[in-house]
């Protein structure tokens, strides 16, 4: 067993001794890439999001110098036609970079990379000489062409490099130079099978171009076909949740809410399994060195991008285009670049259909949250712990303080409350009902079946709280938005979720600049 080649099927073992969610699917998808032009593939995701899983499964799928197949006998993969083609029958080079990116000098990185990968292949294949000075490709060449082995590699993280030194445009340049010498020589298509590589962002472009454009490439906003076998997906967690005693309902108000190309309902799977060892819903998200340094872009207000970000806490999506983010934290320069990156993060998610990004849970929210205190957004920062007080004030029916509460809110240190029409108001009002997520599933735009309710708020399970039907109105008065409710039976539509129901009419006097709020019971007919 080696550093890098032939380590084995230890990993994935002690991964089929824990809890495994089955998504051996993948391996299918890669076989199919094997010895062809579209054997180079690069799947990007979030941190925790099963990437490192998904490289441990296919080296022990993969690695002729162990037998696995009883790990995979009871698994989706064991009944596919190319099952057997392909196990255990390469050499497999595994690398995560992260381990060149502690310690030593950071000008000594790619040529170590280099020198340790050519001492440890050495030793399973002593019978081939290694030239001092020689490259690892012609090394990899040599031992080909002796021995007719073709190789399968893993680069775990491979944008370690990248995101760690993203004020060294030297070094990263050399490393992404020696990945081209390795995977766009045409030596490579008589060197490898096959080569898979994860990381957190795609591979860097050089203007419109990718360093390594014969990469297939499996991204958070492009995920092609890969997109239920990284994150769980609502089958799994539902599964999960029985056997464990868990509440899916919470798991999917913190959880879920990833939308992956065609899947819409995906969960962050390291979450769900921490809060199945805990038994308890939290945040178990780990605010990273990345987002730090984009917490700064979105102070910078890109082209309004910091209105973005209140109106997405407020539960709204933006249209973002990620077509021109060049894919490295230190070439950002506008509000499309940044929303990109947070949505390869993960703080983010992509509607690849509507072209819009959006918070995707309470998890993730509460980040969000925590981003906008660190930048001292006095307004929000307002806005957001009041927001509690305000659902109490709505629920026992106190019209005052609800109008109080939202002229508050109404501030011009933020340019998000500055009322244009409707749908400012409605984001407004939205931020300003925040904590109410915590309880309900909040639906802004909510079809009725006469009509749209501008926002309405359903009690989660377990939730013994009425629903609220808020509609808005812009220079007119509250009760005409209590009178519009009831005009198109908006409770009606509603009640099928519900128990009680409390209809609230607020409407914002452009003139006058004050609220008025009217709040009345609804009683099922």
């Amino acid at each position: 067993m080696g550093l890098y080649i032939n380590k084995g099927n230890e990993g994935f073992r002690q991964i089929r001794n824990s809890e495994y969610v089955d998504k051996s699917g993948l391996i299918a998808i890669v076989n199919k890439t094997l010895f062809t032009e579209g054997k180079l593939s690069c799947v990007t995701r979030c941190r925790r999001f099963g990437k490192s899983v998904a490289a441990k499964m296919l080296a022990a799928y993969y690695d002729h110098s162990c037998d696995s197949r009883s790990l995979f006998s009871d698994l989706e993969i064991a009944s596919h036609p190319s099952f057997e083609e392909h196990l255990n029958k390469y050499p497999v080079i595994y690398v995560d970079m992260t381990a060149f990116t502690s310690g030593g000098k950071k000008e000594d990185i790619v040529s170590n990379i280099q020198k340790e990968l050519i001492k440890d292949i050495s030793q399973a294949y002593p019978q081939v000489t290694y030239q001092e000075g020689d490259h690892l490709m012609v090394y990899l060449q040599h031992i080909v062409a002796a021995t007719g082995d073709k190789f399968f590699m893993i680069i775990d993280e491979w944008d370690a490099v990248i995101r760690m030194y993203d004020d060294n445009p030297e070094l990263k340049d050399d490393f992404v130079n020696l990945l081209r010498r390795m995977f766009k020589d045409v030596a490579a298509v008589s060197v490898f099978a096959g080569v898979y590589m994860t990381g957190i962002l795609p591979i860097k472009r050089y203007k419109t171009e990718s360093a390594l454009n014969n990469f297939t490439e499996y991204s958070m906003v492009n995920p092609r076909n890969m997109s239920r076998y990284f994150g769980f997906t609502k089958d799994e967690v539902l599964a999960l949740s029985a056997r464990h005693g868990m509440d899916f309902d919470e798991m999917e108000k913190w959880y879920d809410g990833y939308q992956i190309g065609p899947e819409t309902s995906i969960f962050n799977p390291n979450s769900v399994m921490q809060a199945i060892d805990s038994e308890f819903c939290e945040s178990y998200w780990s605010a990273t060195g990345s987002f730090e340094a984009v917490a700064s872009y979105i102070n910078l207000d890109y082209e309004g991008l910091r209105n973005d970000i209140v109106q997405m806490l407020g539960g709204s999506r933006t249209e973002v285009n990620p077509k021109g983010f060049l894919n490295d934290l230190s070439d950002i320069h506008s509000r499309d670049d940044v929303l990109t990156v947070l949505i390869h993060l993960g703080y983010l998610t992509y509607d690849r259909y509507t072209r819009e990004c959006y918070i995707p849970n309470l998890e993730v929210a509460g980040e969000m949250e925590n981003a906008v205190k660190i930048n001292k957004w006095k307004g929000v920062t307002e806005t957001l712990q009041q927001s509690r007080r305000l659902l109490e004030a709505t629920l026992r029916g106190d019209a005052n303080y609800v109008e109080r509460a939202l002229a508050a809110a109404h501030s011009d240190d933020t340019s998000i409350f500055s009322y244009n029409d409707e749908n400012s108001l409605a984001c407004v009002i939205s931020l300003a009902y925040y904590y109410a997520r915590n309880d309900y599933h909040i639906h802004r735009e909510y079809p009725t079946g006469s009509g749209y309710a501008d926002l309405v708020l359903i009690p989660r399970k377990n939730v013994e709280s009425p629903a609220l039907v808020i509609e808005l109105k812009y220079n007119k008065d509250a009760q005409a938005a209590i009178s519009q409710i009831k005009a198109k039976n908006y409770p009606d539509k509603v009640a099928q979720y519900t128990g009680d129901i409390l209809l609230v009419g607020i409407n914002y006097d452009r003139d006058t600049k004050q609220h008025s709020c009217q709040i009345e019971r609804w009683h099922k007919k």
